[in-house]
């Protein structure tokens, strides 16, 4: 008996030393209120792709499928740095990088610090708006101009001499406005070029805006003042009225100075517009053939449709030749915008004097020729896919891909990497609320697509759900997730949609509920063709079940619930619940 006890004391202690727990076999962890997400699955299935397959010399377009909007796009040698928008997201402003304008790598994202970007109590199309990137060959530093709409931050300035090493806290800049670019000069002198209201009393119509330039000092990093000089009035010709010139950027090309901007509004009037002088500072003079880049005069129904393109910028390429980056739409068959302004690409003709986009003024097709020399290796080798292409996400490693990311606040404050998967702890705050959720979302990239997971749960109360959500904004998205009501563990569908854009009610429909075992694993699938969605659930070993029908994807759309960004697929858990069935 001794001797028993002696070798049940050696194994306990060696338990305690170890970390190990024994278990009767057959034993397993329970579930908590902390969801555990093992895998996760977004696959694209888009027409398009089937119909259009590529030639070894081709590539598809958009370079970057979903809400990727507003790129710029600047080089140094033979790299390539691109930024997007990414409004209320974070880390905020993704960045890409490519040796070819073909193959891109994302390899972070520029403001990855809570000190450089607040959007702690913002609506998901604030945040942070239209970067500019440039290089300063002068000093061998690139820059990273913005407007943030969040923590009366307003234009702001980052730096760094290696963009895959991170950037600098923010400069603040002293000028109001949007859409700021930064220009460097052959001399070494630097401006800063934006979007802004007219001078007091001189507006003439809505939507009337400038395009102002600044002279910049780069030892302070502030535009001096004074300086300030607005070089476009209304857009190309104001007597026609032109709304919402913006997105300005400079170049320099044989001796003149070139102004490109966006002129026409983000929608569909959308353009890109040239404008040429002398002088960094103007008078600027446009072009005959403005525009450059539209797709505004084809019809609304034409097949495989791009549209909105504009918000441009330019670059020569590793052949000689020069290109343009751009946003534009791909909408579903029913004319609305889920997946957002995508990033798109052409060559541009600048043999002339003016530059204009290579077929930007005819239907923008889904496929590219390669340029010459180039291999196309997206999706492989660590490539940014596009076309229809399978992500999965086995939450195995501690670093997660740059796609996942979070809303109005670091993913790490509520994701913890686990044996068993990615544990989310939840946050009081629910997906309606205009704060940080603890929801770790992916971009809906195609019209026609599934996302699944595979989830962990229960939940101690009615306050309690996770599950998948898919959000346009706080006040349009579905909600497919597990709640407790009494004793009974309830599967739900919920769709929420704002009751007036005017104001921030929103209205909340429970359209399915199931009672449901949660003593084991649960698959949790949306799947979407065009604008209809379905969501669907599976317990282990068994077939996936429909719950609540076929929905409507309107509220997923830009036409319908209004901003910026593209519909966002997130795994999701609120300790605030409020989604609860009748019965």
């Amino acid at each position: 008996m001794n001797l028993v006890k002696t070798r049940l004391l050696t194994l306990l202690i060696a338990a305690s030393i170890f970390g190990v727990v024994y278990c009767n076999e057959g034993s397993k962890e329970k579930p908590t209120n902390k969801p555990v997400f093992s895998k996760a699955v977004y696959q694209g299935n888009d027409q398009v792709y089937k119909d259009y397959p590529l030639k070894p010399d081709e590539f598809y377009n958009p370079i970057l499928q979903g809400c990727y909007p507003d790129p710029a796009i600047t080089k140094k040698g033979d790299d390539y740095y691109l930024v997007c928008s990414s409004f209320a997201m974070f880390p905020g402003v993704p960045i890409f990088h490519s040796t070819d304008l073909v193959n891109w790598t994302q390899i972070g994202h520029v403001l990855d610090r809570v000190s450089q970007l607040d959007v702690h109590n913002t609506g998901i199309s604030a945040g942070v708006y239209a970067p500019g990137i440039t290089y300063n060959p002068n000093n061998e530093t690139f820059y990273m101009i913005t407007t943030a709409f969040a923590g009366n931050s307003g234009n702001i300035i980052v730096k760094t001499k290696d963009p895959k090493e991170g950037w600098s806290e923010p400069i603040k800049l002293k000028f109001d406005g949007i859409d700021p670019s930064i220009f460097f000069d052959d001399d070494g002198k630097a401006y800063v070029v934006h979007n802004d209201a007219p001078d007091p009393g001189t507006e003439q119509y809505g939507g009337h805006r400038v395009i102002k330039v600044w002279e910049y000092d780069i030892e302070n990093d502030q535009v001096i003042e004074g300086t300030d000089k607005i070089i476009v009035n209304g857009g190309v010709d104001i007597t026609k009225k032109p709304i919402w010139i913006e997105a300005p950027h400079i170049y320099k090309k044989n001796g003149h100075y070139y102004l490109m901007c966006a002129e026409g509004g983000t929608g569909g009037w959308h353009s890109e517009v040239i404008f040429i002088s002398d002088n960094p500072k103007g008078p600027y003079i446009p072009a005959p053939s403005n525009p450059i880049l539209t797709q505004r005069h084809f019809p609304w129904d034409r097949k495989n449709k791009v549209d909105w393109a504009g918000h441009a910028d330019i670059i020569e390429g590793p052949d000689g030749k020069y290109y343009g980056v751009f946003l534009a739409i791909r909408p579903n068959e029913k004319d609305r915008v889920n997946s957002g302004r995508e990033t798109f690409i052409l060559p541009v003709d600048w043999s002339g004097k003016f530059p204009v986009f290579e077929n930007g003024l005819v239907p923008i097709e889904p496929k590219l020729k390669m340029p010459e020399g180039v291999e196309n290796k997206t999706g492989k080798e660590g490539f940014f896919p596009n076309g229809n292409f399978t992500f999965t996400e086995n939450f195995s490693s501690e670093k997660l891909d740059y796609r996942w990311i979070g809303l109005r606040g670091p993913r790490e404050d509520f994701i913890e990497i686990t044996k068993k998967g990615l544990q989310i702890n939840p946050f009081e705050a629910n997906i309606k609320e205009l704060k940080p959720t603890s929801t770790l979302f992916h971009r809906q990239q195609h019209s026609s697509f599934s996302f699944e997971t595979s989830m962990e749960y229960m939940p101690d109360s009615e306050k309690d759900l996770a599950g998948i959500t898919c959000v346009q904004n706080e006040a349009s998205n579905y909600v497919f997730g597990i709640t407790k009501k009494g004793n009974d563990y309830i599967l739900l569908l919920e769709r929420n949609q704002r009751k007036d854009r005017r104001n921030s009610e929103v209205n909340s429909e429970i359209i399915g509920s199931t009672k449901i075992d949660i003593s084991k694993p649960i698959k949790l699938k949306v799947e979407a063709k065009g604008d209809d969605y379905q969501f669907s659930y599976a317990l282990e070993g068994e077939e996936y079940k429909n719950l609540g029908g076929t929905v409507s994807g309107d509220i997923l759309s830009t036409n319908v619930a209004g901003g910026f960004t593209g519909a966002l697929i997130g795994l999701y858990a609120t300790s605030g619940n409020n989604s609860l069935p009748n019965y």
